[in-house]
């Protein structure tokens, strides 16, 4: 009886999940607003391309408290291959989606220049980080990188982000720390001043 109660909980927990889970329009605009001589890049993003990637994405730029990518440095910049960013600058909130992981989806974008992609630490370990293709990277399409959408605006401000610093910033300390210690330690780093969508 115990294990019957147990299967029970368990599907309507999951029946539960499914029901409120957010689901992303099919198509939207997401502006990514830049210290970039303060200017925007704007991305179309598609869901069907990675249903599941685009929900989460979503779900993180439409948060009761605000768009989790609002403040996010760009912590990761390699000239000729991609920007990285997608830490919130506040801890308590980095850590409460840290471990979230999504499961993967099918390639149906590759990665080329101006695709947005997750950045991932494996099979099915999406959270929140992001990164934009600088070049023609569609050799990561076969280690399962999907893309989400792509630049339809604002390419040079993508190309413009500093890259002084290079991949010295390190995630853990961003996490630990947030947006403190990449201002303390990265003055001149270019960031996310803030998200919004257009439907």
């Amino acid at each position: 009886l115990k294990l019957r109660e147990m299967i029970m909980k368990l599907l309507f927990l999951s029946i539960l999940a499914i029901a409120f889970a957010v689901k992303a329009p099919e198509h939207f605009n997401l502006i990514f607003h830049t210290t970039v001589n303060r200017g925007n890049i704007v991305l179309n993003i598609t869901r069907s391309f990675a249903p599941i990637g685009v929900d989460r994405l979503y779900e993180l730029l439409t948060l009761p408290e605000g768009s989790y990518y609002d403040q996010n440095g760009f912590f990761r910049v390699v000239p000729g291959f991609v920007v990285q960013f997608g830490i919130s600058g506040n801890p308590a909130i980095a850590a409460k989606w840290e471990n979230a992981n999504i499961q993967d989806d099918p390639v149906r974008l590759s990665n080329t220049v101006g695709v947005l992609t997750y950045a991932t630490a494996g099979p099915n370990t999406r959270t929140t980080q992001l990164f934009i293709n600088y070049a023609d990277n569609s050799f990561l399409d076969s280690q399962g990188f999907a893309g989400l959408g792509v630049i339809t605006s604002g390419l040079d401000v993508a190309l413009k982000i500093n890259a002084q610093y290079a991949q010295l910033p390190d995630q853990g300390q961003i996490y630990a720390r947030g947006n403190a210690y990449l201002k303390a330690n990265f003055p001149r780093l270019d960031y996310i001043t803030s998200t919004s969508i257009e439907l």
